[in-house]
């Protein structure tokens, strides 16, 4: 075997399992020492003994869930540094932009499930995080991000903040002003920047006041305060009679926005401002009636808002793009050939191609073809077909996941 010096920065990381943990970091701390520093440092003096550096130079393991665990196994030291509270936190803003991803959440008839997705050692067993429910059919899963899960009781007029991780729960009565029993509703969770002990929720809802236009409702729940906030609305107009409600698939959080898409007489994207507290209704690209399948939101390559739209085997990206006057328009960029990807030979399975969902902070896209669930990452393009379990429980998302 070749010395370890001779590979490749990149190729240290996928060739880590070859290697002891401690080989590893200790020759990617050396690495990052100058080279007159090491020169003028003695043989005692050996980097990971340092009180300053260990803890920096494990701050830059991998998030997934075996990085720790196995780094804590080395010795005591490295017990007391990850185990340490301060560092967990540090641990968690540094990783918090790009989290592993590790699963799905299924809905089903006795509560919330989770079904894995990562290899060992990194699968998180299915049992580990669940969610049991007296009248689980009563219930809507709206989504997850930051870690905490949000669902929906319509007949007790209240959301669930789920922490699947500590088994947190926060029971929140609906806002005064949304009529849930009658008017299509949906929401989102999240955590501001930085933080980890409080959350926020922010419901919309569409109320038809008149057989020409409806309006938007949208409100925002603080942690902090734990209190509602104020009631933002718009109104929305369409030439005939107005039918709207939202699509089955969750919101994407992008910059300070969240996105949903909905549909009914029209196609659209709902945007509620964070920061503005403002709505607003963003028209798709007109190539989605022309060949329209299947679409869903995503975060674009650049940051900014992205669609993609499927088309039989073609997987169209769009991102929402400001021109030099400041308008802001869809632009389309890259066409996925999935029958390419995936191996699709027959006609059978190249029909059969269905978004059932993204995963806006990990951009990974899962898609239900005849013989099984993909999960497509789209930066860089990669896939993993998903085994039989996966298939059956992650083909019931759409459905859990619509609320009218």
């Amino acid at each position: 075997m070749e010395p370890i010096q001779s590979y490749k920065p990149q190729l240290i990381i996928r060739c880590v399992r070859g290697l002891s943990l401690a080989g590893y970091l200790y020759f990617t701390l050396w690495r990052l020492i100058p080279l007159r520093q090491r020169t003028e440092m003695s043989p005692a003096a050996a980097p990971l003994d340092d009180e300053n550096l260990l803890p920096e130079i494990l701050l830059r393991l991998s998030p997934h869930p075996s990085s720790l665990p196995r780094a804590s196994a080395v010795c005591k030291r490295w017990l007391l540094v990850v185990s340490d509270p301060d560092f967990a936190l540090r641990f968690h803003r540094r990783h918090r932009p790009s989290p592993p991803f590790l699963g799905c959440f299924i809905h089903h008839s006795r509560g919330i499930s989770y079904a894995p997705t990562m290899d060992s050692p990194d699968r998180v067993p299915a049992g580990r995080f669940s969610l049991q429910l007296d009248d689980s059919h009563r219930f809507w899963f709206l989504g997850c991000r930051h870690g905490l899960a949000l669902v929906f009781h319509r007949s007790r007029k209240l959301v669930l903040v789920w922490d699947p991780v500590t088994g947190d729960q926060h029971r929140i009565a609906v806002p005064p002003g949304f009529n849930v029993n009658e008017n299509p509703m949906h929401g989102a969770v999240l955590r501001a920047a930085g933080e980890v002990d409080h959350f926020q929720v922010v419901l919309v809802e569409a109320v038809g006041v008149a057989k020409q236009h409806t309006r938007k409702l949208a409100c925002v729940y603080s942690s902090e305060t734990g209190v509602w906030g104020n009631l933002t609305s718009m109104s929305v107009q369409s030439k005939g009679t107005f039918t709207l409600y939202f699509t089955g698939t969750s919101s994407v959080l992008v910059g300070s926005s969240l996105y949903w898409l909905i549909d009914g007489d029209f196609v659209g994207i709902l945007e509620f401002n964070l920061e503005r507290h403002s709505l607003a209704v963003i028209e798709v690209p007109v190539d989605m009636f022309e060949r329209y399948s299947d679409f869903a939101l995503t975060q674009a390559d650049d940051g900014g808002l992205g669609l993609i739209i499927l088309t039989g085997c073609n997987a169209r990206l769009w991102k929402r793009e400001a021109g030099c006057d400041g308008v802001a328009s869809w632009a389309m960029g890259t066409t996925i050939e999935l029958d390419k990807l995936l191996s699709l030979h027959s006609m059978k399975e190249k029909g059969t191609l269905t978004i059932l969902g993204c995963a806006e902070e990990n951009n990974v896209v899962f898609l239900s073809a005849v013989d099984g669930v993909f999960m497509v990452e789209l930066e860089p393009l990669q896939f993993k077909k998903l085994h039989v379990l996966q298939l059956a429980l992650l083909l019931s998302i759409r459905k859990c996941l619509h609320c009218r």
